[in-house]
């Protein structure tokens, strides 16, 4: 059976509460075997840790502050998730209940009022990931600059991790790489019309691709409009596998090593 790792999705949302068990056995009848839940603020802690329980193994989770949660009391909210990734990391049992630091990043597309503010939370998330050794789930929208500004700060910074969602150029790609080995998390956009990610995947190397499904939004061809659901993570791969000249076999294998070696699981 083809399997994949569903390296972003928010099953916790709330938009899972009336057939929760329903669409986890259909991720698992689509060949998803593990998933990666990413954090988003204190207010979806609790729904996470549930999640993960209910779960049983099969989902994973990361911890750090969404940048669109970054607001008045981000002092607060950054405190709570540092607190969260020492307590879960370094719990004196040699495991890690995080995989990650994520997701974490900057988003000037909703609102610009707190950019420095969410610069800062990078950065200290930044330093948490390096200290832990962990990854790091980058969110990145309509803040290129400002993010490679706060990447040149911590330029020397062992980091590593993935660009969630990523929507950029091919020279962007290779930019990226001058501060870490990051791979990109290719989703339901790619299946678009004209989506400029496309293109770009021509030239980035398999080995520097996960996938991932950031449902319940991004739903991809043919569902788009629809609630999106991980079960639909062979259709990103169907695409990648058209995009780059091999099997959705080929892709769903690589993908899945690359996710294994990323999150350490």
């Amino acid at each position: 059976m083809t399997t994949y790792i569903d390296t972003h999705v928010h099953l916790y949302d709330e938009a899972y509460d009336a057939d929760f068990e329903e669409v986890t056995e259909r991720m698992k009848q689509a060949g998803v075997i593990r998933c990666v839940l990413p954090a988003i603020d204190s207010t979806y802690f609790e729904r996470q840790e549930q999640c993960v329980a209910r779960c049983g193994g099969f989902a994973v989770q990361a911890m750090g502050l969404h940048p669109t949660s970054v607001g008045k009391n981000w002092r607060e909210e950054l405190d709570f998730a540092l607190d969260k990734l020492y307590d879960g990391n370094r719990g004196g049992r040699g495991e890690k209940k995080y995989v990650a630091v994520g997701e974490i990043g900057l988003d000037g597309y909703w609102s610009r009022e707190f950019m420095g503010e969410q610069a800062v939370v990078l950065q200290e998330q930044l330093k948490a990931a390096s200290e832990l050794d962990l990854p790091v789930i980058i969110h990145l929208r309509e803040a290129t600059g400002e993010l490679f500004d706060v990447l040149d700060k911590m330029k020397g910074l062992p980091v590593r991790g993935v660009f969630h969602a990523f929507s950029g150029s091919t020279e962007t790609f290779g930019r990226i790489q001058k501060y870490g080995r990051f791979m990109v998390g290719i989703g339901g956009v790619v299946t678009y019309k004209n989506a400029g990610v496309a293109r770009a995947l021509e030239n980035i190397p398999l080995e520097n691709i996960i996938l991932e499904t950031d449902a319940p939004w991004l739903t991809p061809v043919p569902f788009r409009g629809k609630r999106n659901e991980s079960s639909y993570i062979k259709y990103i791969a169907g695409e990648v596998a058209r995009i780059k000249g091999v099997s959705a076999e080929e892709i769903a294998c690589i993908t899945t090593r690359n996710a294994c070696e990323l999150f350490g699981i």
